[in-house]
């Protein structure tokens, strides 16, 4: 399932509780429970936040709270972009090259001592 919060509403709804039952058990506000049931995690006060909420909601409607906040997790990390590589400037593509040029002339004369 794409959709963490369609997932949390869905498992809400098929235990018979409503929203209101979930703000009352959980002292979590309105606003809050929506955003997660909205996929709007950009409005609540930050991630630590969010796993909280997360924790209580899972605990109030019977879900196991561990696994629903990994369930969380993987969903968040999916929609995160990957960073861009950052480009190796020259300077470090030369210096490489160095660096592994000296150690092949170490193991040549290491080779060339060994066999003389």
């Amino acid at each position: 399932m794409d959709s963490f919060g369609k997932y949390l509403s869905q498992q809400r709804e098929l235990r018979a509780m409503s929203l209101a039952d979930v703000i009352k058990v959980t002292r979590v506000g309105r606003p809050q429970l929506q955003a997660l049931e909205e996929d709007r995690f950009e409005d609540l006060p930050g991630d630590v936040f969010a796993v909280g909420y997360i924790r209580a909601y899972a605990r109030c409607i019977g879900l196991n709270p561990d696994e629903t906040v990994l369930r969380y997790q993987e969903i968040r990390k999916a929609a995160q972009p990957m960073p861009e590589p950052e480009p190796r400037s020259h300077r470090t593509q030369l210096v490489t090259l160095v660096l592994i040029g000296l150690a092949m002339l170490g193991m040549a004369g290491a080779f060339l001592l060994h066999h003389h």
